[in-house]
């Protein structure tokens, strides 16, 4: 079978039986302890829309997906998040498709008062780090264009010797407030 190549970055170690190259991740669901919290967060600040919502249970999306996220209480009702030094999820990242939508996220966060823990660039990609109200961590991220990423004479995808940089907030707000690039 012929890999279909989707990006310039090639693996450092393939699988002796390699799955589709155009397999990605199509939603997260996620346990929360509150409906109501995660919807406030999701689709007051975010942006998100709801695409079905029952008592313990809410699908959100972007663009008329049927859900990107799900969230429900069936295991976690008023639930608290995993305490440190236990296995788990780390982040989910969640990719805006330019950098103004980007700069449009954090000016929602902004304006919302809502704690960022971080702030990089990574070379290939610019991001915001923080916790949704269940304590999940949250990659907010614009990825440059595929060329302008740091790869080895290999190939292979590496960050520049210091590692991610820092990221510039105030030019990522600036284009977020220009809103000529936010709606379809």
């Amino acid at each position: 079978m012929e890999q279909q190549v989707l990006g310039p970055v090639k693996p450092i170690q393939r699988s002796e039986r390699p799955i589709h190259p155009g397999v990605d991740i199509g939603h997260v669901h996620l346990k929360t302890a509150d409906i109501d919290r995660v919807h406030d967060f999701y689709v007051g600040i975010l942006g998100f829309d709801v695409v079905m919502r029952m008592p313990t249970a809410l699908f959100v999306s972007a663009g008329g997906y049927h859900h990107h996220l799900g969230f429900n209480t069936w295991e976690s009702a008023a639930g608290s998040p995993p305490p440190p030094g236990t296995t788990g999820l780390y982040h989910v990242a969640i990719r805006y498709p330019t950098r103004a939508s980007l700069g449009d996220a954090l000016d929602r966060l902004l304006k919302a008062n809502w704690p960022i823990d971080g702030a990089s660039d990574h070379g290939t990609h610019e991001a915001l780090y923080l916790r949704d109200p269940d304590g999940n961590g949250l990659e907010l991220a614009w990825d440059r264009p595929s060329e302008q990423w740091p790869l080895s004479d290999e190939g292979h995808y590496g960050l520049p010797q210091a590692g991610p940089q820092p990221l510039d907030v105030e030019g990522l707000l600036k284009a977020g407030l220009d809103d000529s690039d936010l709606r379809p």
